[in-house]
């Protein structure tokens, strides 16, 4: 077995530095978000991608993609935001296997309405603190850090990665 390569001081305070700033501003997004525009981030990670693609409309696989999720995850939140009335499920036209999502009226009407002041806090709790030349540079980092990491596979289903719920 090899040798752990334990962190030392710094890199542990950088790590941890990092964690905590991430989780408290995704808390402090989710809260002003939930407070002002009673959508909530799943909600928008969601309907930010519908509301920008052409007709509205997103195969579910290219969806969930977008944001990261696994399929299950996916799915749940797409029910939820159904019964709501923001998103319709589709059947996908040109693969009978496929599904699509679509932004509904009251979906493009929640988002608009969440948008300014979520742009406001992202500013507020994030880039009023950073310069261009350290948002350039935060930017390079994270693009490294992402390069490095190994490629998650999101929303196949049963090793089928053309199928999508």
């Amino acid at each position: 077995m090899a040798e752990v390569r334990w962190l030392d001081a710094r890199e542990a305070r950088v790590w941890q530095t990092y964690r905590d700033a991430h989780r408290e501003l995704l808390a402090a997004l989710e809260a002003r978000m939930t407070a002002n525009g009673g959508l909530s981030a799943a909600d928008y990670a969601l309907l930010h991608p519908l509301s920008t693609s052409e007709d509205g409309i997103l195969r579910t696989r290219e969806l969930g993609r977008s944001v990261g999720w696994e399929r299950s995850r996916l799915s749940h939140q797409v029910s939820r935001m159904e019964k709501r009335g923001l998103v319709v499920r589709e059947e996908c036209p040109s693969d009978a296997r496929g599904s699509m999502v679509r932004i509904t009226p009251a979906g493009r009407a929640a988002i608009e309405a969440a948008a300014p002041d979520h742009v406001d806090a992202v500013r507020s709790y994030f880039f009023d603190h950073l310069s261009r030349a350290e948002q350039d540079q935060l930017a390079g980092l994270l693009d490294r850090v992402l390069q490095a990491l190994p490629q998650r596979d999101l929303c196949r289903t049963d090793g089928a990665a053309d199928v999508d719920d």
